[in-house]
């Protein structure tokens, strides 16, 4: 399946409402998880990311996200160029996921 490069939080909710298994990548650092975090991510800070990208599953569709969406989008990319074409940047970060999906998670 080809998957657009970002994606709205409000179809990610869908997807997984609907039983779809994904991977939700967080690559904020450890004090903002420690603020709100989504139950089940895989947390990779953005600048641990290449030493641990085989931690990454290729098998299924990888929601990667930050804050607001701008060190997503750049890891995004990064593992577009490495060849997980499954990854897809959640837009608005988790700030969006709180506001849109989730409310009773922490904003910041």
């Amino acid at each position: 399946m080809k998957e657009p490069f970002e994606v709205d939080p409000t179809i990610v909710a869908a997807r997984r409402d609907a039983g779809e298994t994904l991977v939700i990548l967080d690559v904020r650092e450890p004090w903002e998880r420690e603020i709100c975090r989504i139950d089940g991510s895989l947390d990779i800070p953005l600048q641990s990311l290449p030493g641990r990208v085989a931690e990454v599953p290729t098998d299924r569709s990888v929601i990667v996200i930050c804050h607001h969406g701008g060190r997503s989008a750049q890891a995004t990319m990064w593992l577009r160029q490495q060849g997980i074409s499954r990854a897809v940047n959640l837009a608005g970060g988790i700030d969006a996921w709180a506001r849109q999906v989730d409310p009773a998670l922490k904003v910041y």
